[in-house]
């Protein structure tokens, strides 16, 4: 995976779930900026796991705190997994 899908990913996923234009998020986008509250991001990760096809653990994804967090994350998840 490359370093961009994950928040291309997210951009797309946050476009579907919450209505915001992609081109309004970077990696440094807060999630609270975004109006997006724990609801709505229960439903990003949901989709980010259905999107990407993995497992995001509740003690990682409520540290997200920007949009590239959550990236980094994934790109990390998904790295680990494909080693396995």
């Amino acid at each position: 995976m490359s370093p961009e899908e994950p928040l291309t990913g997210l951009a797309e996923i946050l476009h579907t779930v919450a209505g915001i234009r992609p081109a309004d998020v970077t990696a440094d986008t807060l999630f609270a900026d975004l109006g997006v509250d724990s609801l709505a991001m229960m439903e990003v990760v949901v989709a980010a796991e259905d999107r990407f096809g993995l497992l995001i653990d509740d003690d990682h994804w409520s540290r997200f705190r920007t949009v590239g967090d959550a990236a980094r994350y994934i790109e990390q998840a998904s790295t680990i997994d494909s080693t396995r």
